[in-house]
């Protein structure tokens, strides 16, 4: 009897991570239809997120003193997280720099000591707050919207126009968590 109550229970699980990936499949292939950007351009941003993480992951004091991450929107990287040090900074800065992505980097790591695993799931729990919100709001397209957060910074990207971005700072600044937005938006017309 406990075994079988053992295998009901597993499989209910395992459905439940399938609706899940069901419903993020959903909800990533309605971000790619609906994004400003070019296909090329989404599939080249997705293969540079990565390059850029293997390229600073074979540096270990970059791997073992800082906590830096990039998101790369429109061939342009926001480079978030921190470094005990502005050598380690620069360091990290000069690293993306030689892998010449094509656009802008945005250098928003911070000095400092870098975060707890207790303040990044924080921080995942505000982005989700944060996407909560705007997905509520029906004249706000999400989907055009990338949120991160760091340290209790809301970073916002995305390729729209001003009235959707100044929607989505109103909503982020408001939420429960947020210390600070800063908005990374490129702006199309109306």
């Amino acid at each position: 009897m406990m075994n079988r109550l053992f295998v009901v229970s597993v499989f209910a699980l395992l459905l439940q991570g399938c609706a899940g990936a069901v419903m993020v499949g959903a909800v990533s292939g309605a971000k790619m239809a609906n994004d400003e950007r070019s296909m090329s351009t989404q599939i080249s941003d997705t293969n540079a997120d990565f390059t850029i993480a293997s390229a600073l992951s074979k540096y270990d004091d970059l791997n073992n003193q800082t906590n830096i991450a990039a998101v790369v929107m429109n061939n342009n990287v926001l480079m978030i997280g921190q470094a005990p040090n502005s050598m380690l900074r620069d360091k990290a800065i000069s690293v993306v720099q030689d892998l010449q992505i094509g656009g802008k980097i945005h250098n928003q790591i911070r000095i400092g000591t870098p975060t707890s695993f207790t303040t990044r799931s924080n921080d995942t729990w505000v982005t989700t707050k944060v996407k909560g919100r705007m997905l509520n709001e029906k004249s706000l397209d999400i989907t055009r919207i990338k949120v991160i957060t760091e340290n209790g910074e809301v970073f916002l990207l995305g390729l729209i126009d001003r009235k959707q971005a100044d929607l989505a700072v109103e909503i982020a600044r408001n939420t429960a968590g947020v210390r600070k937005v800063v908005k990374v938006f490129e702006y199309t017309e109306l």
